[in-house]
């Protein structure tokens, strides 16, 4: 299946989807906006043990493009003038007893040190373990329909040690956006899904974009998402995505992801001060506020953000004038050992080489 406006049949993109069907992904929809057009397709199935391919622009769970889309909020509040970015985030969030030296940059820049809900993982291979939920497993598999709430998870992280000092290294940490979603309904009043509405969904028209809650669906059409344990296969499409908040809780398409990518870096959500600043990477991984800055090794940088959400996942890279923007939708078979990481890795390397012309380094 493929959408094509430009009569371009596009071999190499063709090519990388077959490599990644190979590499063990189940399937794979694709959509690339450049110089030639606007080109889309998918490969794989949608369904284990089918024959139909992903639908070309299926509802996916996009994990952690999430943060992209919840930065973008806490920085339309402060355009807005109702969030400081450099004020401490326990001058909002009192009752959370949080240190006062953590800011809100800190937050969505992955600077606060605060404890990762989802786990802990050390360069000594040392892992502190995160909320059953996210033990993985079968224990995942039994827990996969509780209810969690952002407080819940923001408090369980606070109860342990700090990773470090804030402001003193990076570390990517689920708690900073569970936090960020307190932060932004404390001074609303209203929820992260309604200010979503207000601020992105509804202006841009992401018909296909939505923050779920503790709803279990997924919309239809969706590919399906598996997870393995114990020789067992399960499918895991429905699920309660609470447990993740807004680490990676979202739901959206090539298409949404897409337009919404198109309009952040094209300064139709942010000024450009702010968006400035959001595109400003830390020194460590090149992390913005809610982005990576990646270098292409020819030259010149991609705006991205990648997310898996146990057996769903999501891809957004664009260059910082838009003018070519990558999107995927992928459904494969996830484990606690993470087993497709590598082909994860790899294929997009592969893709970001096909379309921007360069690796990452």
């Amino acid at each position: 299946m493929t959408i094509n406006l430009t009569d371009q049949d596009r071999p190499e993109l063709r090519k990388v989807l077959r490599d990644m069907i190979a590499a063990g992904f189940t399937g794979v929809s694709l959509r690339v906006c450049d110089e030639q057009g606007e080109w889309a397709a998918s490969a794989g199935v949608a369904e284990l043990g089918g024959n139909a391919e992903p639908p070309i622009d299926g509802h996916v769970r996009i994990g952690s493009n999430t943060k992209t889309f919840t930065a973008t909020v806490v920085l339309q509040l402060v355009a807005e003038g109702r969030i400081e970015l450099d004020a401490p985030v326990a001058g909002y969030l009192p009752e959370l007893g949080l240190d006062e030296r953590i800011t809100v940059r800190m937050v969505l820049q992955h600077t606060s040190g605060i404890f990762n809900f989802t786990g802990e993982y050390f360069e000594d291979g040392t892992v502190v373990p995160g909320i059953p939920a996210t033990t993985a497993g079968k224990e995942w598999v039994d827990n996969r329909f509780k209810t969690y709430t952002a407080e819940e998870l923001v408090r369980f992280a606070l109860a342990k040690p700090a990773r470090f000092e804030p402001g003193a290294d990076w570390s990517y940490s689920n708690t900073n956006y569970a936090l960020a979603k307190l932060l932004i309904e404390k001074v609303t009043g209203r929820s992260f899904a309604a200010e979503a509405q207000r601020l992105i969904i509804g202006p841009l028209g992401l018909s296909g974009t939505v923050v779920p809650g503790t709803d279990t669906e997924v919309p239809e059409p969706h590919a399906h998402a598996y997870y393995r344990y114990d020789d067992q296969t399960v499918d895991v499409t429905s699920q309660n995505p609470s447990w993740i908040s807004n680490g990676g809780d979202m739901i959206s398409t090539t298409a949404d992801l897409r337009t919404f990518i198109a309009a952040l870096v094209g300064g139709k959500l942010l000024p450009a001060a702010l968006l400035a600043e959001m595109l400003t990477p830390e020194a460590k991984v090149g992390y913005g506020l809610g982005v990576f800055v990646q270098p292409l090794a020819g030259g010149g940088t991609v705006i991205t953000h990648n997310g898996g959400a146990a057996g769903h996942g999501a891809l957004m890279y664009s260059t910082p004038d838009g003018g070519t923007i990558l999107t995927a939708a992928l459904n494969y078979i996830d484990d606690a050992d993470l087993s497709l990481a590598p082909a994860f890795q790899a294929a997009t390397q592969q893709l970001v080489d096909a379309v921007f012309g360069g690796e990452q380094d």
